[in-house]
């Protein structure tokens, strides 16, 4: 069973099934899930994105340059942070956390490791907002980044409506076979898509083991503190 974990929660899967925007219901979900695998006894941080509010790669189609469009994504995340918080709160949650990369005082602390990891150990709910706070980064290489740093014994890879990495897109091709276990070499040789090459050589060159999981699935968080195979396993 781990001790800490990072769980990273797309901005998609907060929009549900419209892709943009917002989800009571799936903000619901996500919050109870979370909630759950903490009850397990497992120390719970949460790194956010905010895909739901603005991507950064859309920025020639808005007529501004990469950094202003990374930008918006970084306050993107800060909005589904606060719905998560608001939402984590509302189901009674007392010790719930944000901190932003880049300082924004009157809604939430600054990310210092420190504290994030005097917080964790107080058992509070963290959620990490911002990204890393630069540009030219999605919010896979933050998420690693952060888990390797809170020395998280695993980062969780919540994804929406796909529950583990397969051998070819299962929605395109039925006969897809999913993996239960990968090593980060199989990953390379194969050419999967888990997430951004960048984050994903950083959590090799940790040895951070990966969960690929499909967060719409109840308790699935829950099973993977306690051990269970579910997912795909990057090790």
């Amino acid at each position: 069973m781990y001790e800490r974990i990072v769980i990273k929660l797309s901005g998609q899967a907060i929009a549900g099934g419209a892709g943009f925007g917002f989800d009571s219901t799936s903000l619901t979900h996500l919050a109870t899930e979370v909630l759950a695998a903490r009850a397990t006894g497992v120390q719970v941080a949460v790194v956010v994105g905010g895909g739901n509010v603005f991507r950064g790669n859309r920025a020639e189609e808005w007529g501004i340059d990469r950094v202003e469009a990374d930008n918006i994504g970084m306050l993107g995340t800060v909005i589904n942070a606060v719905l998560l918080r608001g939402r984590l709160t509302a189901l009674g949650a007392t010790d719930v956390r944000l901190m932003t990369a880049i300082p924004i005082n009157n809604l939430a602390e600054p990310y210092i490791r420190l504290r994030a990891l005097r917080h964790l150990e107080k058992g509070s709910v963290v959620i990490l907002a911002c990204g890393n706070g630069q540009p030219f980064t999605t919010t896979d290489y933050p998420a690693v980044q952060r888990a390797i740093e809170l020395d998280a014994d695993a980062l969780l890879v919540a994804k929406n409506g796909t529950d583990g990495v397969y051998d070819a897109d299962p929605n395109r091709v039925p006969t897809a076979e999913r993996f239960d276990r990968l090593s980060y070499a199989d990953v390379i040789a194969r050419g999967l898509n888990v997430m951004d090459q960048s984050a994903f050589i950083l959590a090799r060159d940790h040895r951070l083991p990966l969960h690929v999981f499909d967060i719409d699935a109840r308790s699935a968080a829950t099973a993977i503190c306690k051990g269970e195979p579910i997912g795909t396993l990057i090790s």
